[in-house]
Order: structure tokens, then sequence, then C-alpha cells
């Protein structure tokens, strides 16, 4: 198992990507502290639970300072170590820049930038203490390229490469790594809820001429959460079937 005995903090695990990777860790021998909102997060840890996996579910926003550092704190003194943090709660308000509001510029903000923000503050000090961390931010090739309506969405996730790049250097003579992944296109709710006539499009204009399932992202994930990436701090793994070649 490439996670035996690790403790992995997920936030927004309740649901595609994230209860991808929330299944996956426990699979790999991770126990998983599931952190959403979204009730749904009960179901996934009791499933993990059931499998002979461990994982726990807490309903908690990532925007919630004390509450975050009163988690971390009690998830530290339970298991004596947080390993792993993934920061992929993540929010979607997408309208043109002239019609978008401030409150939806504010809200994206808000959940994407400063919630992986209170998140890794609130996760560094342990991770120093224990000489060991991997810290996995979900970024997406939005950040890299733009997407028309997303003003407020793509400035979050260029903001999450950069500071996966500035804690890289802050922190790496811890023992802690520090990476984003940008994945395209994915299976997930909202992507299915795209008309067939636009999806059709979408399909076409990957390389790969689909989209991604979770499950190929949650993958990246667990290379970079694993011993296997010992080495690699600092960057963006894209994965998003050659799109932003």
């Amino acid at each position: 198992m490439r996670l035996k005995d690790k403790v992995a903090i997920v936030t927004g695990g309740s649901r595609g990507i994230g209860q991808a990777i929330s299944e996956l860790f426990a699979k790999e021998g991770a126990t998983v502290i599931i952190v959403d909102l979204l009730p749904q997060g009960e179901t996934v840890a009791n499933g993990i639970n059931a499998t002979g996996g461990k994982a726990e579910f807490h309903s908690i926003s990532v925007t919630d300072k004390a509450a975050i550092e009163g988690l971390f704190e009690q998830v530290n003194s339970n298991y004596g170590k947080i390993d792993i943090l993934i920061n992929n709660a993540g929010i979607t308000r997408d309208r043109t820049l002239e019609k978008m509001s401030e409150e939806e510029w504010d809200a994206v903000i808000e959940v994407n930038l400063k919630g992986v923000f209170i998140c890794t503050q609130a996760v560094a000090p342990y991770m120093k203490a224990n000489g060991y961390g991997r810290i996995v931010s979900a970024a997406s090739n939005v950040g890299l390229r733009g997407n028309f309506g997303q003003t407020n969405y793509a400035a979050t996730k260029a903001g999450v490469i950069a500071m996966s790049k500035t804690w890289t250097v802050e922190l790496g003579k811890y023992g802690i790594t520090a990476n984003a992944i940008a994945p395209g296109f994915t299976m997930t709710d909202m992507v299915k809820k795209i008309p067939q006539e636009h999806f059709e499009a979408i399909e076409k204009s990957i390389p790969l001429r689909t989209v991604a399932q979770p499950i190929d992202i949650a993958y990246g994930y667990l290379y970079l959460a694993s011993e296997e990436s010992r080495f690699v701090s600092g960057i963006c793994l894209t994965i998003d079937g050659g799109t932003s070649r």
C-alpha cells in the first residue's frame, strides 16, 4: 500500500474528484479525514469504513479559520501527525467580466484561494514538527490558459499554483513538498449538466478525445502524496488529455 499508516486530510472530499481521492487514499492505506460542507461526505466516510478502510467526516467550511485550526489540532492530537493535506475544495460562479458581480468574485476567491491558504497555514506547524509533509492543491488548466466567463476561477487557480511554488521554498527544508494539480474537463456533476452538443465539442477539443474520469485525476494526487514523489516539489501536474500542450 502506497500510503500505509499515513494521515490525510482531504477538503472537498464528498463528491467528484475529492471523493475519488478519499476512496483511493483509503484503499492505499491512509486514514482519511474528509472536510466538506456537503452531507454526502458522511456517506463517503461510511462507505470507506464499511470496506475496511479508515475515514472520518467533518462538516466544516475551509473558510472558517477557527474551525479548521481546531480540527487540525484535534487530528494531530488523535493520530500524532498529519502527513498529507489535499486542498481540493472549490466552487465556481461563472460570469463574463462585465457581468460578474463583486459578490461572485469574492465568493470564489474566499473558497478557492483563501480556503487553501487557511488550511495550509493551519497544517504547516504540524508537518514541520514531524519533519514530513505532502501538500497537494487543486489548480486547473484554466489557471494556465484562462477560460471564457471564469475570471474569478482562473485567478484563484493561477494563485494556487503560485502559492504552491512559494511553499516549496518556505517549507522544503522541513521535509515538506508542495505541488498543484491542473485537471482539464473531468466527468463530475457539473460537467454532466453540459448540453450534449456542447459536450461533444469539448471532447473533440481534447487530443485524447475524451474527458477524464475522477479516478484519472485521483491517481495524480496519489503520486504526489506518496513516497514516489519524494524529490518532486513546486510543480503543477497537468492532467487534461493534452489540452494544455
